[in-house]
């Protein structure tokens, strides 16, 4: 079965969006920018949040199963997907890979 590797290639914070509707505005703090996670089955991590998780967790399932070119041509390499968690004012930007 093959592995799956996750990197966080960037925590962004949307300053003016948070500011207006967030009671605590700041950047997401549950991960750190370079973080890596390599996952040899479909399963969340322990410090891995949980929302952030079940954005991206479909693309980890598929690769981890074998999937490839996950739509299409969409990705330079087809063992590539670069995914965001669907927090509005802090995403974190996510590299998913099939190693």
């Amino acid at each position: 079965m093959p592995k799956c590797k996750i990197t966080v290639l960037r925590r962004m914070f949307i300053e003016d969006l948070a500011n207006e509707y967030c009671a605590n505005p700041q950047i997401c703090s549950a991960f750190k920018d370079g973080q890596e996670y390599l996952l040899d089955k479909p399963q969340k991590p322990a410090d891995f949040c949980g929302s952030a998780w079940d954005s991206i967790s479909n693309y980890v399932f598929a690769f981890i199963y074998g999937a490839e070119s996950l739509y299409g041509n969409w990705m330079k390499d087809k063992n590539t997907m670069i995914a965001c968690c669907n927090d509005g004012v802090r995403p974190v930007i996510f590299k998913i890979e099939k190693v």
